[in-house]
């Protein structure tokens, strides 16, 4: 039974709830990105792993800059493996049993962790394995949340993924806080090991979710696909074969898995100059990117051993702060995603960022935040106001323009690869942020603010500013959105809609609505059909 009606369409409990199990994936994520930072700093950690000049003087014990590189680094190369390899696995074993092998990988990666003793190459090596499931995870999550929800609210619950990894950053803090006084390796290996509790929630759950109703129809699985959506959308059992909107929308899933089929791309596909497909490759690889380079992991992996270097006594305690600050502005990110776009917040949130990273480097550099408590708080503080920025735009803002941006036949393949950008760039900063921070120490601050303010990307974002998901087959219907978009103009002028006449794309003007408030467009009835 329907939960709620929007806009008349049915929606269903299951379709919330499947996004947040789903979610569970991104929670994974967070959780093994948060851990890190606290447990770098745990005394059994360093004597263990770390280079001490007296043998069992934890005061005497650091990490190289190579080894902290490696250490924090290597999940994110798993990653990128992972994620290119998420989307194929997705289409052969179905969004969720793909979920499923993916957790199982993940938790192969936790016990080689916990079970080094003396080798900090072991322990990195199972983060590397740890980070192929979150890697294909990343890419097989938004796929399901965006196959599988409600066209009306797919959005916010495909932004739910980003939700799930700023609560796992948060929790793994908590966690971590909560050991860090454990005597022995108990201290790290209980924040560790409580990973393996999370890839169980996601593998259980997923199994009581429906299949991705596209997936399923282009197995040739029409029925099955019919009941998944009518459980997402709460239509009753009794009313499967009947029911006016199912069976608008099977017919459409089954045209659209026709159409794909039929023009279905290898990945060189997706660096042709035609339809603008080269452009969106760029455009979606180069948000990911820059995603990561606004320099937010730069807190996540590494902000403990920052506010070390401020003066602040207890990091611990500070870093809890900058994840709640993450976990709950990430809230008002939907609603700004949802309200009012995705290019103006990106914009907004974009001069934000690098405003207060400036604040932070300046601070930084003009004064040594140890001898001065004042500078060492307004670090502090620009970080959280930082974060808060990050939260409420990028963060959640990217993972949704990738849902939104690429055409049917080339969806999965570049979204892999958009993904990947993402992680490859995770990587580059993992690693050489202690290389960095050595040489220009708080300088480096500079470097993410001039990057965070890069205007003239986020412009590019206006072929991509569909209020709606762009699913269609048709590309030119993107292109001729695209042409219109990028031209002269400023955020109020007036969009366009293109409305099929046959097989052409003909542009039509229409007038500015709210986020979600569009109808009677191919581009709407195709979204549904998703």
């Amino acid at each position: 039974m329907a939960v709620f009606y929007m806009h008349g369409v049915p929606i269903g409990y299951v379709a919330i709830l499947l996004a947040l199990v789903a979610s569970m994936g991104g929670f994974i994520f967070g959780y093994d990105t948060g851990q890190i930072s606290d447990i770098l700093l745990m005394d059994d950690f360093l004597l263990r792993f770390a280079t001490c000049g007296t043998p069992g003087n934890v005061f005497t014990c650091e990490f190289t800059t190579v080894r902290a590189g490696l250490i924090v680094s290597l999940l994110s190369i798993g990653t990128l493996v992972g994620a290119l390899c998420g989307a194929p696995i997705a289409d052969y074993l179905g969004r969720r049993y793909a979920m499923v092998t993916e957790c199982i990988i993940f938790a192969v990666g936790v016990i080689i962790q916990i079970s080094a003793t003396t080798s900090w190459q072991q322990f990195a090596v199972g983060r590397w394995v740890s980070g192929l499931g979150v890697g294909a995870l990343s890419a097989a999550v938004p796929m399901y949340q965006a196959e599988t929800a409600p066209a009306r609210i797919r959005g916010t619950l495909t932004a739910t993924y980003q939700l799930f990894i700023t609560f796992g950053i948060l929790v793994a803090y908590c966690i971590s806080i909560g050991t860090r006084n454990i005597s022995g390796a108990g201290s790290w290996r209980t924040v560790v090991g409580i990973g393996l509790i999370w890839p169980v929630i996601l593998s259980v759950g997923i199994m009581f979710m429906p299949e991705s109703p596209r997936w399923l129809a282009s197995r040739g699985r029409i029925d099955e696909a019919r009941r998944s959506l009518a459980r997402s959308h709460g239509v009753p059992r009794d009313k499967i074969q009947t029911d006016p909107f199912l069976v608008s929308k099977v017919d459409e899933i089954r045209s659209n898995v026709e159409h794909e089929t039929r023009l279905r791309a290898g990945w060189l596909d997706c660096f042709r100059i035609q339809n603008k497909t080269l452009y969106r490759t760029l455009l979606g690889m180069s948000l990911q990117s820059f995603q990561q380079l606004t320099g937010a992991n730069y807190f996540f992996y590494y902000g403990a051993t920052i506010f070390v270097s401020v003066g602040i006594q207890d990091s611990f305690v500070t870093q809890i702060i900058l994840g709640a600050v993450n976990f709950v502005c990430t809230f008002g990110g939907l609603y700004v995603m949802q309200r009012f776009g995705r290019r103006l917040p990106l914009i907004i949130g974009g001069i934000w960022q690098s405003c207060w990273l400036f604040v932070f480097a300046a601070a930084g550099t003009a004064k040594q935040p140890q001898d001065n408590p004042g500078i060492g708080k307004l670090m502090i503080v620009s970080a959280c106001m930082f974060i808060l920025g990050y939260a409420m735009t990028w963060a959640p803002g990217i993972w949704i323009l990738i849902g939104e941006t690429f055409p049917t036949r080339t969806r999965a393949k570049q979204g892999a690869l958009s993904t990947a950008s993402n992680w490859l760039f995770n990587f580059l900063l993992a690693f050489f942020t202690p290389f960095i921070v050595s040489a220009i120490d708080f300088r480096y601050g500079f470097v993410f603010a001039g990057y965070s303010s890069r205007y003239d990307l986020v412009q590019q974002t206006k072929a991509a500013e569909a209020n709606k998901p762009l699913v269609s087959g048709d590309e030119s219907r993107f292109e001729k959105v695209g042409e219109s978009s990028t031209g002269a103009g400023t955020f109020g002028s007036t969009p366009t809609t293109t409305v099929a006449s046959g097989s052409e794309g003909v542009a039509e003007p229409e007038k500015q609505a709210p986020l979600g408030h569009r109808h009677g467009t191919v581009a709407s009835r195709e979204d549904d059909a998703l």
